[in-house]
């Protein structure tokens, strides 16, 4: 419910975050009379995307206990792992020019379809990406409730926080927010790859190397428990994990979260004493070569 809660009020902040943009290059363009259509491309992208999760769900449920299922389990959790990742580095690298791409796009759509589906496409894809990570955390458990009180928290979390943001003028560190959330999501995707790795190991015989467990908790830390599935859902926690998902899941973060690391970390800028001292020597290079 935690890990639900958190991806949506991460998705739903971003989500806001496009529509937010779309109706200022509007108002920009003083094309307010087109509002409509952004607001029916948005209602239509959420309505599509919980489509597609329910038709997602029924279907893998229909294959219940079945090889199909383990392998469908299976291929969630990897492109999950795939979407989550480069989701957290795609908006990273965007973040400072999402504003301009998306007020160059709606100046150039200049009628109420066009505004329409940018909105379609641009919410959808959010949409769909969350479907699909929620398809990937419900496969986990079967407390199907608790995932949409999760989903729910998240939503209100994340209107309110859109409501503290654009009507009182509450102002967000959208770089160090989305950093943080990059982070979790990191956590969550190492969790999934592990999970991945467990079926293929388990259930489909796939990876029959690395096989060994490294240690059983189950007695005092069971991932039954709360404690236990709270920190599953977080952090991909394992009372009982395999030499090869413990090494998977140590390997992608150390690779992933260096790298997302280095990515969002602030240049050091230089003393003053070393500026004062750089200058007078790059003069004296330019005066030398002149």
């Amino acid at each position: 419910m935690l890990a639900t809660a958190i991806l949506y009020l991460r998705e739903g902040l971003e989500a806001s975050l496009i529509v937010s943009i779309l109706l200022a290059a509007l108002r920009q363009l003083q094309l307010m009379r087109q509002a409509r259509a952004v607001w029916i491309g948005v209602a239509l992208a959420v309505l599509c995307s919980f489509l597609a999760a329910l038709a997602l769900y029924v279907t893998v449920r229909i294959y219940d206990g079945t090889w199909f299922e383990a392998v469908f389990e299976t291929v969630t959790y990897l492109v999950a792992v795939v979407l989550l990742t480069s989701m957290t580095f795609w908006m990273q690298q965007h973040s400072r020019t999402l504003k301009r791409e998306m007020m160059t796009k709606a100046s150039m759509a200049s009628s109420g379809l066009a505004l329409g589906l940018l909105a379609f496409t641009s919410v959808g894809r959010e949409g769909l990406e969350t479907a699909f990570f929620t398809l990937a955390f419900a496969l986990q458990t079967h407390e199907a409730p608790l995932l949409m009180l999760g989903a729910l928290i998240g939503l209100l979390l994340a209107v309110a926080l859109c409501f503290l943001i654009y009507r009182l003028g509450y102002r967000l560190d959208y770089r160090r927010f989305f950093r943080v959330m990059g982070l979790l999501l990191l956590f969550f995707a190492a969790g999934l790859l592990g999970n991945a790795v467990q079926t293929m190991q388990e259930e489909l015989h796939w990876l029959p190397f690395g096989t060994t467990v490294l240690w059983d908790s189950s007695g005092w830390l069971s991932e039954e428990s709360t404690v236990g599935s709270l920190l599953h859902g977080l952090l991909g926690y394992s009372d009982a994990p395999t030499l090869l998902r413990a090494g998977v899941y140590v390997a992608f973060l150390l690779i992933f979260g260096t790298l997302f690391w280095r990515l969002t970390r602030k240049p050091v800028p230089l003393p003053p004493a070393q500026s004062s001292q750089t200058l007078p020597a790059e003069a004296a290079t330019k005066g030398a070569s002149h």
